[in-house]
């Protein structure tokens, strides 16, 4: 009887499994896995081929699902619970739902060495039995894995999410008080709105705007709205693009040049404007943002062959060793006074490439940074 043969040879299986899961490639077993899933399911396994040889399928459906009568029982058993404990251990320790089968594989193929090694009288009803048991095993086990895997996705994209909305309203909040006070002296009539406390007035409203334009941005890249690519001037967008720019740069006392080949009137990209827009402005705010007092910060585009590259250079004294592509993490701020969501170039880095691109930064010790937006040429319109 395969019950008996099970218990008879049960710590041998059981080490067979072992040295199985010992030969399995990182991450390493954890005492308790090797402890609890096989053997716990071994045992389980020949109490419900017990009852089921000596009771009937009714009583063995407690402990088996593959045992029970299929059409009364519900898919609730003791195999079925131990199998989606240790699926659950399984993904809480890394391993990937192939190893989860393997386990069980593990064992069949155990059972089959055995049997053969010592010339024992399995009926095929009775393999046929114990693989039924082990595929519910295996099920129950995918399952169970599946689900918590989900949940735990479900739940880091939550905490992310509160994340990214708790730094939105701290600087969305830190902004609008800063507009209100000013708002409120101006009101009183004790300063002019061309003076000190209109140009705060005036900057708040600005960072509310480019708040704004930027979550806007960001929402579209992870909500996956396709781009809605058009044919843009790179005369046209660089002159928008210093438009925007240029007040911001005098509040800050900074001097913003701009160049351009002589051939820009004819240049032009196949991009998403306003995403490609937004990608740009961040990393123009960022330079304006870090640059030194009375420093300059300048754009410059060209064409390369098939490509046209837009670079804009700070002066914001250079990057920390070793700290250029960190710069592009979400929520990273290499700068001391860690304003803002540390969002911006995470953004303006998935912005280009959301349209064919790619951004870079280069690193000038002492004197500042200069980032990169490298794109495709766009074709000639057809005569």
């Amino acid at each position: 009887m395969l019950d008996e043969f099970l218990q008879v040879h049960r710590e041998e299986l059981i080490s067979r499994c072992r040295e199985k899961v010992g030969k399995r490639p990182a991450p390493r077993p954890t005492e308790r896995e090797i402890r609890y899933g096989i053997p716990l399911f071994l045992e389980q396994l020949i109490k419900a081929l017990r009852l089921a040889r000596t009771v009937g399928p009714a009583e063995a459906g407690k402990v088996s699902f593959a045992l029970s009568e299929i059409q009364l029982a519900p898919r609730n058993s003791d195999i079925g619970r131990g199998a989606a404990q240790h699926g659950n251990e399984l993904l809480r320790r890394g391993f990937t739902v192939d190893q989860v089968v393997h386990d069980y594989g593990d064992l069949c193929q155990a059972v089959t060495e055995m049997a053969v090694e010592q010339h024992a009288t399995v009926g095929p009803d009775e393999f046929r039995t114990l693989n039924r048991c082990l595929d519910d095993a295996i099920a129950d086990a995918v399952t169970e894995f599946a689900r918590q895997r989900d949940q735990i996705i479900l739940d880091e994209a939550t905490r992310a999410m509160n994340e990214r909305l708790g730094f939105f309203a701290h600087e969305l909040r830190n902004l609008v008080h800063t507009a209100i006070l000013s708002a409120a002296a101006i009101k009183k009539g004790t300063v002019g709105f061309g003076g000190a406390t209109g140009q705060v007035h005036e900057r708040s409203l600005i960072a509310l705007r480019d708040l704004i334009d930027r979550t806007l941005v960001e929402v579209r890249l992870t909500a996956g709205i396709p781009e809605r690519r058009e044919r843009i001037s790179l005369a046209e967008f660089l002159e928008d693009v210093q438009t925007a720019a240029s007040l911001e740069a005098a509040h800050r006392g900074l001097e913003l040049v701009v160049s351009a080949p002589p051939e820009w009137e004819r240049l032009a990209i196949d991009a998403d404007r306003q995403i490609l827009a937004g990608a740009v402005a961040n990393l123009l705010q960022n330079a304006l943002k870090f640059s030194r007092p009375t420093g300059r910060v300048s754009i410059k585009a060209y064409s390369a062959a098939d490509r046209v590259l837009i670079e804009v250079q700070d002066e914001c004294g250079g990057l920390p060793p070793g700290k250029a592509d960190a710069m592009f993490q979400p929520f990273e701020q290499l700068d001391g006074r860690r304003t803002g969501l540390g969002l911006g170039l995470a953004i303006s880095r998935r912005g280009v490439e959301a349209n064919g691109g790619k951004l870079d930064v280069r690193n000038l010790p002492g004197e500042g940074c200069v980032f990169t937006v490298n794109l495709p040429r766009s074709s000639p319109p057809p005569l």
